[in-house]
């Protein structure tokens, strides 16, 4: 029985950056891995990092095959530095293999080497979430269909790439695996694409995707899933569809199978994630969830955020909490990136708030003209009150990095007019929020 004063289960972003912190304040820790593939978490290996270095590439039209080269290269070098930046640790031990609970204070890990036990005055749940699979007869029986860490080992470039769902992560893939020359039909089985954002900018973000030739094909209702002649078949109650590749993007869920969570007084949420309270601890006391487990948004930053959480609880004064969180952002990094932070127009207008909705098309930026992408558009909602700003979304060039001078005004309830009258470096994209903001009616 080896004995740790901090035993963290899942090698993610909060793990181990909780692991890096309490070891440097002198902690003996242990950090368990299922996985050698997964060093440094889901961002690392098989999410942010490899899409986005692929999507950079698909941006540049790169070949598919030297694409996915460096996209392998790039993620070794960081799972590598992951590794060693813990495993080098004296008072860490980085454990192979995977974790389950005896009781509330005990784990057992099990490795093709064999078991061992393990006890933790605190542990920390960090085993991420899992992609979905609807229940559809063929879909895991059949060959070529994939979920997206699949995708991301293909050695060739499918020609038509099907996705089975219209959200944010299938609309990534289908802007990417398009830009690098296949055909991409999305197929959504809802009435609306991209629901959850506003029909405007729902339409807008479709209508590039038709531009870079996406189909997208709504209340797609698929029955069955089969094998054809080097392809994978669709079976609608009105037609059969082929596609070489199927990619399955239907959500998320959270990582709790195999953890053994019926030795332990530790609860679930009706979805299935580990509940917890504000300042992420678990109904044991001792346990927290951190990351995707724990059923917040499925963020890199969120998982970072949870950390600094256990770091007050732990080395702090514990008075930070989820409740602290203002204005979560969020992009997709499409082509052009869509980012959005707030309320939606829908949203605000739900609220009963005072509002000015604004929008700008991209065009409009000089920027735009400068780097030959004049797609998008920019949208505000503010509150003639307070005059602060409610959300704001933009489909344009750089979003991901506007976006957060945007949360961060929010965050510190400036009025739109220091957006609007702030001095912006010449020719840039940031500097489209005075014209955005220079939109709105001084009541």
């Amino acid at each position: 029985m080896e004995k740790y004063q901090a035993v963290i289960i899942g090698f993610g972003k909060a793990g181990k950056t909780l692991a890096g912190t309490l070891a440097k304040c002198g902690w003996r820790v242990a950090i368990i891995e299922q996985s050698q593939s997964m060093y440094g978490g889901t961002c690392i290996n098989i999410g942010c990092i490899p899409t986005k270095t692929l999507v950079h590439d698909a941006q540049l039209q790169h070949d598919f095959t030297h694409a996915m080269a460096r996209k392998s290269s790039v993620v070794e070098l960081l799972r590598d530095k992951n590794y060693h930046n813990l495993a080098d640790a004296s008072n860490v031990d980085v454990i192979d293999g995977h974790a389950g609970f005896i009781d509330n204070h005990t784990l057992k890990v099990t490795s093709p080497q064999g078991e061992c036990l393990i006890q933790g005055d605190k542990i920390f749940i960090n085993t991420g979430a899992r992609a979905n699979m609807p229940e559809i007869p063929g879909l895991l029986t059949t060959p070529g269909v994939y979920d997206s860490t699949g995708l991301l080992n293909l050695t060739a470039l499918p020609a038509h790439l099907g996705i089975l769902g219209g959200g944010y992560i299938g609309v990534e893939f289908a802007s990417m695996f398009a830009r690098f020359g296949s055909k991409v039909t999305i197929f959504e089985a809802g009435p609306r694409f991209l629901p959850r954002e506003d029909e405007d900018i729902a339409a807008a973000v479709a209508g590039i995707l038709e531009q870079q030739g996406v189909e997208i094909i709504l209340n797609a209702h698929i029955q069955s899933v089969s094998a054809g002649q080097n392809s994978v078949l669709l079976h609608t109650p009105e037609e059969i569809l082929p596609v070489e590749v199927l990619l399955v993007a239907a959500g998320r869920s959270p990582n709790v199978e195999g953890l053994q969570l019926q030795n332990t007084d530790i609860k679930l949420t009706a979805r299935g994630a580990i509940a917890i309270d504000p300042w992420l601890k678990t109904a044991v006391d001792h346990i927290w969830a951190m990351g995707d487990v724990n059923g917040g948004p499925q963020f890199t930053y969120i998982s970072l955020d949870d950390f600094r959480i256990v770091r007050d609880a732990l080395l702090g004064e514990g008075k930070r909490n989820t409740g602290d969180r203002q204005h979560v952002p969020y992009s997709v990094f499409m082509t052009p990136t869509l980012s959005r932070v707030g309320l939606t127009e829908a949203q605000a207008r739900a609220s009963g708030a005072d509002i000015q909705v604004v929008s700008l098309p991209a065009a409009a930026i000089p920027r735009t003209r400068v780097i030959n992408d004049t797609r998008g558009i920019l949208k505000a909602v503010v509150d003639n009150r307070s005059r602060e700003i409610l959300g704001v979304a933009l489909l344009c060039a750089d979003s991901h990095e506007m976006i957060n001078t945007v949360k961060t005004a929010m965050d510190a309830h400036l009025p739109y007019t220091a957006l609007r009258d702030q001095i912006y470096t010449h020719p840039t994209m940031s500097e489209a929020l005075n014209d955005l903001f220079g939109m709105v009616r001084d009541n």
